[in-house]
């Protein structure tokens, strides 16, 4: 899932994409890299980050959605207002990605039962601009699994099939770096919720800490690190600003790990038959 902001404040890459032509150039080009879902949002979740009017959020997204869409790129919309992901989903999108997982607008669970979509349900608490106020667990682990699936159930209870909803445990979203690491650790409990994990690492203020690297933008090998991790650990899906870094990155860890990507077993067979003719 690449990740493509179309904000003036984004935490790495704010202001970059905020033309629309220069979204849709970096969409494009994230999906030719190997990108499976292009992740489009409109409104920062960065710490400390101010809310977005859903109508500028709307203005930012939508064209750049629907000429993404038209192109074949499978597109989800990261947004946490109702009337941002009808549109965007009548634009063309195919997923909902909510860092509030639907908790924060009362209309969202509707509209996403009545498209039938996938939805991604991620783990926070509070807001951007005071979630770190709220970073405090006796067990963060066991909590995020409970809390993720009571936003699980409640999705099902508002009509989201149970093979809609992906959950992703929002690392660095209400929790420190020490935290975020700890979760990292214990992702495999995550799969009790019996659905696909989605993990986003990328750039992440924790990888910061470990290396000392202050600016997002250099924390790319931290990156690749912690998403080969979270792969061995049970994720399905990782959420990343450098697509094709990643993909070279997983294809040469699923290959010296003997755990082929679809269409690579030709890949495998041939390389057992170079060795053997030597």
């Amino acid at each position: 899932m690449g990740v493509l902001n179309v904000t003036p404040d984004s935490f790495s890459d704010g202001g970059d994409f905020l033309e629309p032509d220069a979204a849709i150039a970096a969409g494009l080009a994230m999906s030719a890299a190997g990108a499976d879902i292009v992740d489009v949002g409109g409104e920062s979740t960065r710490p400390s980050s101010q809310s977005t009017p859903s109508t500028v959020e709307r203005a930012r997204i939508i064209p750049v959605i629907r000429a993404l869409a038209a192109k074949g790129v499978c597109v989800s919309v990261d947004s946490r207002h109702a009337e941002t992901m009808a549109a965007a989903l009548d634009a063309g999108a195919k997923i909902v990605n909510d860092v509030y997982a639907l908790a924060y607008d009362p209309a969202a669970a509707p509209v996403i039962a009545a498209h039938g979509c996938p939805v991604v349900l991620m783990h926070m608490r509070g807001t951007p601009s005071e979630m770190y106020a709220q970073a405090h667990y006796i067990d963060v682990a066991g909590e995020v699994v409970a809390e993720l699936r009571e936003r699980v159930e409640a999705a099902q209870r508002a009509g989201i099939r149970r093979d809609n909803i992906a959950v992703d445990p929002g690392i660095g979203f209400a929790k420190t770096a020490e935290q975020s690491i700890e979760l990292l650790h214990r992702l495999p409990e995550l799969l009790t919720l019996g659905c696909p994990i989605v993990v986003g690492v990328s750039r992440k203020s924790f990888i910061g800490a470990i290396t000392g690297e202050n600016n997002p933008r250099n924390r790319l090998p931290g990156s690749l690190a912690a998403a080969l991790f979270a792969l061995a650990r049970g994720a399905t899906i990782l959420r990343v600003h450098d697509v094709g870094e990643t993909m070279q990155a997983v294809k040469v860890w699923q290959t010296l790990g003997m755990l082929p990507l679809p269409g690579q077993q030709g890949l495998q067979a041939g390389m057992v038959r170079e060795t053997e003719s030597r």
